[in-house]
């Protein structure tokens, strides 16, 4: 039957050459873009799988880029620091020539004063001047801000701390363990009684962290003489002697605490000694009472020419609930969320107490080294002040004392303590260059690697979801081109149909 108001054959024709239009146009949206999913209708699961990852791409590339920006900020902080350290031993080599007291005349004394300050002004000149775009970097401007420093604490050093937006970190330390200085007690009964008068000698070996020395004294040595004469040894030995209240027996502690110190002393003669003989106890396995002759204590059991030794303790201590490494007073963490030092006065020390150490209330340098802006994505170090009136500490002075007409100048000052200065500025600014070459070479170069091999895989994944197929793309554009000419001709012929209705009119 032939119907001329309804051609069906013609809509089908109509239809499918939509679809397959439609479909060409994709095709060649595809292939002129690139890209498989240009709108949502595409592949609404993969867009927004592909958005997500776009985002990620964005994070890491802005992360890597602040990596390499804080390595860049490391490097002149670096440089400006390799030009003190030069400085630094410049400054030793001078106070060590000027140390040569009668080699030198006062002209050059003054001289080798006039170079050391002219030193100092320019380590000074440096901290001010070390900068990344106007940002001081070496004058204490990216150290850390700390408040509410407990009494018992005599120095300490904040290297890496993070800090949540607007929060504090209160530091607080638990000394489970005392630091004990290295000591022994020697008696010798009072003033020397020798067998053979003056022409005898009591002869002893002591030997500390620093050095050793070999003494005599001969009769009638006082307690108090023996005294003096190991303490004007005490720089070359570290140990110090004192009396022991009520007694007439000698310690011999060494100057500092910890396990690197120890103090030895053997009796090498003892043969001259009248009386009860010779007595050395290590500090503690005998009470200060009884090693005194008026006790009618027996020292003669004691074999003093094998000489006796003890060491040193380093404090136990916690800190923040994480146990610390020790050195002496010196207690130190280190984990990616806090890296401090705590020195501990030495009555805390000596005993087990909580400190509430201080508060650290911000500053520091902090660099955003991940993509997921947290306080896990972030790393802080600490860049301390390296002012003349900085580099030191408070048990051996500050490098500005070091300037004319200060205690430790090189003129007419001491200089033995201005060495010791030197020293630990020496120390200190080489511990802030190895942290830094420590940050850029294990922290920003990882992060920098590990970032790089994130964005790659990252963009694989998003380019799996959301880029075009080309050989996929380029045989439906075939398919669909050859779809759109037949369904062409097909609709075309759909057409002409009706009219053979026309030959049934005659």
């Amino acid at each position: 039957m032939s119907r001329i108001n309804t051609n069906i054959q013609s809509l089908i024709a109509q239809r499918n050459l939509g679809q397959n239009n439609k479909a060409l146009d994709q095709s060649l949206e595809r292939l002129s873009t690139g890209l498989r999913i240009n709108r949502g209708k595409d592949d609404p699961a993969g867009l927004i799988a592909s958005e997500n990852l776009r985002s990620e791409k964005a994070s890491l590339s802005a992360a890597i880029t602040n990596a390499e920006r804080a390595d860049q900020v490391a490097n002149i902080a670096e440089g400006g620091l390799q030009e003190v350290s030069g400085l630094l031993v410049e400054l030793q080599g001078l106070i060590t020539n000027t140390a040569n007291d009668t080699g030198l005349s006062s002209a050059e004394k003054e001289a080798n004063q006039l170079q050391i300050d002219s030193i100092l002004q320019t380590i000074d000149r440096v901290a001010g001047a070390t900068s990344f775009q106007g940002k001081k970097l070496l004058n204490g401007n990216l150290d850390y801000n700390t408040s509410d420093v407990d009494s018992g604490v005599s120095d300490f050093r904040v290297n890496g701390a993070k800090l949540a937006f607007g929060d504090d970190l209160d530091v607080s330390a638990i000394v489970t363990t005392s630091a004990q200085k290295a000591g022994v007690v020697l008696s010798t009964n009072g003033a020397l009684n020798l067998n053979n008068g003056v022409n005898s000698a009591f002869t002893i070996e002591i030997s500390g962290s620093l050095g050793s020395r070999q003494l005599q004294f001969a009769s009638s040595t006082t307690v108090q003489n023996i005294i003096d004469t190991i303490n004007t040894f005490t720089d070359v030995t570290g140990i110090a002697a004192e009396s022991v209240t009520g007694t007439s027996a000698i310690k011999l502690a060494s100057e500092a605490f910890g396990s690197a110190e120890f103090v030895s002393v053997r009796v090498i003669d003892e043969a001259n000694i009248q009386g009860t003989g010779v007595g050395i106890y290590t500090l503690g396995s005998q009470a200060f009472n009884t090693i005194d002759a008026a006790s009618g204590t027996d020292f003669s059991n004691v074999n003093a020419a094998n000489g006796i030794r003890d060491t040193g303790q380093d404090v136990v201590a916690t800190i923040n609930g994480i146990v610390a490494t020790a050195n002496g007073k010196t207690a130190r963490i280190n984990t990616d969320f806090l890296d401090v030092s705590v020195t501990f006065d030495d009555a805390t020390a000596q005993t087990r107490a909580t400190v509430n150490a201080f508060t650290i209330t911000g500053g520091g340098a902090a660099f955003q080294l991940a993509g997921t802006v947290d306080i896990a994505g972030k790393v802080s170090i600490g860049i301390a002040d390296i002012a003349t009136r900085k580099l030191g500490n408070s048990n051996t002075g500050y490098l500005s004392d070091l300037a004319s007409g200060k205690g430790k100048n090189v003129v007419d000052g001491d200089l033995t303590a201005a060495q010791k200065i030197v020293d630990e500025a020496i120390d200190q600014v080489s511990s802030l260059r190895g942290r830094l070459g420590a940050f850029q070479k294990n922290t920003v170069g990882a992060t920098i690697r590990s970032l790089n091999i994130s964005l790659e895989n990252t963009t694989a994944a998003e380019s799996s979801i959301r880029d075009a197929n080309f050989a996929s793309e380029t045989a439906s554009l075939t398919r669909n081109q050859i779809l759109v000419s037949a369904s062409t001709n097909i609709l075309a012929l759909a057409n002409q149909q009706p009219q053979s209705a026309l030959q049934l009119l005659g």
